[in-house]
Parts: C-alpha cells; structure tokens; sequence
C-alpha cells in the first residue's frame, strides 16, 4: 500500500434531496471532491439491506445490497418512476438525519412503482442467472418474510424454518412477483454500484469497504447454511458472538449474532467465506474485515444469557482459512480491524497475514498516561490510521468528554498550533505518522462534535442517521486537505 490518504463516510450520510444518500450524482460529486482534495479513498461502512435498529452490521444478506441506497434520479432516466413522484414523497423534513422510517416506506413505495414498469431484458437475465448463488436463497427469503410481517425466520411456520422442500416449492409459486422483485432491486442496485466504482476509479479514487465478520441472525446467509453455524437441532443459537467485559463496559457488549461452526466450514474448504470475500473483493478495491481478532480467538456466549459476562474464549481458525483464501484468490487486498482486548496469538496471525492493522488516535491518550500502539511514533508503517471510526466520538467530542488528565496528555502530545482546532490538530499528526494510509472521518474533516456521532455500540436507536450538508464540502475544506496531503507526501 502506498502512502495515502481517504475519507471515511457511509454512502447514507451523502446529501440528497430523498433523505439518505444514495448511488447517484451526489456520490459522484463526493468523488469529485475527494480528488480535488488529494485523496486516494473513499472508505464507506457495509452495504448490505440494513435490519434490525438499521445498523449495516446486521443486515439480511451478506451477498445483496440495500434498495435504500438506490438513486432514484436513475430510475427516472429509465422511464421507471415520474420525477414528481419522488419528489412528492416524503423522506422526513431535516436534512442532517436519516428518518429511516420515512425513506424506508417511500422509498420502497417508490421501487415497487418502478418494478411495475420494469420488463426483463438481456443484462437482467445474466445477472439473475450469474448470481443464483446466494440470489436465489435471498429472494425467497425477503419475499417470506414481507408475507410473514417481517418477522424474524426464527418465528416462521416450522416447515419453512426448516426448509422443508415441498413448503419452499409451494413458497416459489405462491410469491413469485414478490420474489421477482427481489431479485429487480439487486439488479439495479448491482448496477448503479457499477458505474459508481467505475467513475471512482476514473477518477483515481479507490473504495475501502466492509465486511462485518459476524452475519445477522435474521439473514437469509443463516435461514439458508445454517449447518455452517453454531446452532442446535432445532436452529436456535449454541452459542453467540460479543466481548467480554473490558474498560469500556463492565458486562462486555452482547451482539447476539451465531457463531460459525467453524468445523464444518474446514469440511467445506472455507468455499462460503471464499464466496463471501470474492463477491467484497469484486466490489471494493480494498476489503476492511471488521472484529479480525475472532479469527484468531473469539468470546463465545450461551444463547439466552442477558450479558456477555458468562463467555469462554474459543479458538478460531487462524491462518488455514487465510492461507486458503491465498490460494482460491490470490492475494486479495485485506484491512484487518485489530481493535480491542488484543492477545499476543491475534498479534501473530496479523503478521503471519501479511494484513495491515488499524491505529485510531483517540485511543492513544488514556487517564494512566499508558503508551501503547495508538500513538503516532509507535504506528507501523503496514497499518491504517484513523482519528476515528464510525463507533467512536468525532474528535471534538471525544475532548469534551474526556478527563482532566486525558486532555492533558493529548495537548502535550499533540502541541496544537495557536488557534489551531483539535481536529484539524490530529489530522495533521495522522498525516505526518509513518503509517501507510491515513483515513479521516469527515466529521473531524469540519469539526463536528457527538451531535454527528455515528454509532454507539450496544445501543439501538438514534445511530447510523448522520448526514451531511453540501457546504461541508467546499473549495475551502478540499484545498486544506491537500495541502495537508502534499505536504507530508501523501
């Protein structure tokens, strides 16, 4: 990886004039900007149909896409939708939050509208047939659920829990339009995905994406394998993914996803990973693979327990899946996110990975005065740095929550120009480091403070909504940012 730099920002927090970003000339535009402002990356969080609490770490597939990133502006060029139509719809009143609720049911009122009009042609087909894979098992999977008023699988009539294959047969014929439509929304969103990436690297812009490493309980990746994870007889969880209690939280964080049943995955030859990280590797330029410290070691919780305390650490499969993912793929360009309670064994399997890891500045001042590796003289020259992620307090808000001693530390560290802002401060020092790439948020790229967090994990309501406005990205703000690029050669 060559010395450069990115900005980190979900393609929902694009302005838009339909309530969340989305594919279209905003994303372009962004991309436009990003070159103007010296960047190399435009790294974007998972994009997968979003589930429960709207976190696109919990989505309904780990192949398909999210109907809500769809430009509907495309649709309209395709004679599928009228331009008042989208207009007239309403996708909630401020423009720095996604009103999820309110793009969701007009969006998707919007895209059966376009569905309707739609006629199967050449490029449709190919798609359909090229994508059986995990297409197949989605469709159907979506269209049961709509039937079953969204409920989770789990909650399903026992045959279709079970896949039984005379009720999966009888589900095919009952739900075929709303299966057909399904598989539409994939269609254009693969499609538009596309072009976007084309234009990016047009442009000189490479994405980073995600792949959460643990998928949803309610996907149709479990409803479909649910022999390659960690349930019992009657598909309920064994066991279930979070960590344990750490300084952060006295209970740890319950996530509540399976596990993998890594055993029969080894029997499989990893060919379900294999596909999982040859479809990222074909969208994205570079693969961030999130909570990479489970393949090594991962804490496992009783189904069932009400924290995450009661867990055991169990051991992952290390390099035998990477060495054949290696071997299927070749070397595919992979981030790995080694945040956290981080062992020695994790420390190996990410050198042995060949992998860069992950630095985040925040982290590297702390109440005790404690060196560790997030401080910029100790970041390697193979890693990744961050002021943030999108599951930490912008800059900003992390100092005015911070202790005493903690603001301290970061002053005497940092050494802030005279009426130089903290934000503009750490970035420079992620610019100066060593290491190979450095990424900004772009709430710390304007300064923003926890108003415009992303996330806060473990906690659902109130995330992933940020957005934001069109004067972030102004002539001003792209010629700091690479000045800054220039300047220390990135």
């Amino acid at each position: 990886m060559k010395r450069s730099c990115g900005i980190l920002m979900h393609i929902t927090s694009l302005p838009s004039p339909y309530g969340i970003g989305t594919m279209g000339k905003e994303a372009e535009d962004f991309i436009d900007w990003l070159k103007e402002s010296g960047q190399s990356y435009w790294q974007v969080l998972p994009i997968g149909p979003t589930g429960y609490g709207d976190s696109p770490y919990q989505s309904f597939s780990t192949f398909a896409g999210s109907p809500l990133l769809i430009d509907l502006d495309s649709l309209v060029d395709m004679g599928l939708l009228k331009r008042e139509q989208c207009e007239n719809s309403n996708y909630g009143a401020d423009p720095t939050f996604v009103d999820f609720e309110k793009v969701s049911a007009s969006k998707m009122t919007l895209l059966r509208e376009a569905f309707s009009k739609f006629e199967e042609d050449v490029g449709y087909l190919s798609f359909v047939k090229n994508e059986a894979d995990w297409l197949e098992d989605y469709a159907l999977f979506m269209a049961i659920k709509e039937e079953n008023d969204k409920v989770s699988w789990q909650n399903w009539s026992e045959d279709l829990r079970l896949r039984k294959p005379e009720a999966l047969e009888a589900a095919a014929g009952r739900l075929e339009d709303d299966i057909a439509f399904w598989k539409f929304l994939q269609y254009i969103f693969y499609s538009q995905w596309e072009h976007l990436k084309a234009y990016a690297n047009k442009k000189g812009i490479e994405i980073i994406g995600d792949i959460p490493i643990y998928v949803s309980p309610d996907s149709s990746d479990v409803w479909a394998n649910a022999y390659l994870f960690d349930m019992d007889g009657d598909l309920k969880p064994k066991n279930v993914a979070g960590v344990p209690p750490d300084y952060f939280s006295e209970t740890g964080q319950l996530w509540g996803n399976p596990l993998y049943n890594w055993e029969a995955m080894k029997k499989e030859n990893y060919s379900w990973w294999i596909s999982r990280i040859e479809k990222a590797v074909s969208l994205y330029d570079i693969v961030r693979i999130d909570h990479f410290r489970a393949f090594d070691t991962y804490w496992a919780i009783p189904y069932g327990e009400k924290t995450a305390i009661n867990g055991q650490w169990k051991n992952g499969p290390g390099m035998d899946l990477f060495n054949t993912v290696k071997k299927e793929l070749g070397d595919a360009k992979i981030i790995a996110e080694d945040l956290g309670d981080i062992f020695d064994s994790v420390k190996v399997l990410l050198k042995d990975s060949g992998f860069p890891g992950m630095r985040v500045l925040q982290f590297g001042f702390n109440p005790n005065y404690d060196e560790n590796d997030h401080l910029p003289h100790k970041y390697p020259e193979n890693s990744v740095c961050y002021t943030g992620t999108h599951d930490n307090s912008t800059v900003m808000g992390w100092y005015k929550s911070a202790d005493e001693k903690s603001q301290a530390m970061c002053k005497r560290y940092l050494k802030p120009r005279p009426f130089e802002k903290l934000n503009k401060t750490m970035i420079r020092e992620l610019y100066k480091s060593n290491c190979a790439l450095a990424v900004v948020p772009m709430q710390d790229v304007v300064g923003l403070d926890d108003r415009a967090r992303m996330n806060v994990p473990s906690t659902i309501g109130g995330n992933w909504k940020w957005r934001a406005l069109k004067k972030y990205f102004s002539h001003k703000n792209a010629r700091y940012l690479k000045d800054l690029a220039e300047t220390y050669f990135r």
